[in-house]
């Protein structure tokens, strides 16, 4: 017969192992602390736990996730870079509505692929992956993403895929909306090899 004080104690323990994480924490992560998978998923059936992507859960007090598909990608693919549309929306310079997470890996890294959310994957190379990438923390977790004028200069490279008419309004609202920064995007442009299809749009907006 189990002791149901010990039991008490135990989810004392695991929520408090919860909360020295921020209030998210890996199946795996309580594993290696001595945690049992029992006593994990006992606290998942009691409600006190909800999962917010394949083995990630948090606790279930704490305020909405905002932005769970955003959550659940990166979580997924930590080592990815939000990219090109969803750069763009998180940086609040387009009127689309990303239908995919658009995500960045290094050229022989594998493309992120998701059911749910869904996910576009792109492979950048040397320089064109590696600079321009922003920090930022979003439901307790760390999110890259591409400065606003490496994600234009990113768009225009890809504009058959996403369209010029984005390419071109994602511009507009960063001059108006953004520090107008000629020579970071050009900077950009030269690393993404896309400065002579960029540099007239870029001086047209001077």
């Amino acid at each position: 017969m189990s002791d149901p004080n010990s039991a008490r104690s135990s989810r004392v323990q695991l929520q408090s192992l919860f909360r020295l994480h921020g209030g998210q924490l890996r199946l795996s992560e309580a594993l290696a602390q001595g945690i049992n998978r029992y006593q994990f998923y006992q606290l998942r059936d009691e409600g006190l736990i909800e999962p917010v992507s394949r083995g990630l859960y948090r606790l279930a007090d704490l305020p909405p996730i905002e932005n769970p598909d955003l959550v659940a990608a990166v979580t997924r693919f930590p080592h990815a870079v939000l990219c090109l549309i969803s750069a763009l929306d998180w940086h609040g310079i387009t009127t689309q509505i990303p239908h995919q997470v658009h995500l960045a890996v290094e050229r022989d890294a594998r493309l992120p692929v998701l059911d749910y959310p869904p996910t576009a994957g792109y492979r950048f190379s040397g320089r064109a992956f590696s600079e321009g990438i922003e920090k930022a923390t979003v439901d307790g977790i760390t999110l890259h993403v591409y400065s606003p004028e490496k994600t234009l200069a990113d768009c225009f490279k890809f504009r058959n895929r996403i369209g010029m008419d984005v390419v071109l309004e994602a511009l507009e609202l960063y001059r108006t909306r953004k520090s107008f920064r000629p020579g970071k995007l050009m900077e950009y442009a030269k690393i993404c090899r896309v400065a002579n299809v960029m540099a007239p749009y870029v001086e047209a907006k001077l």
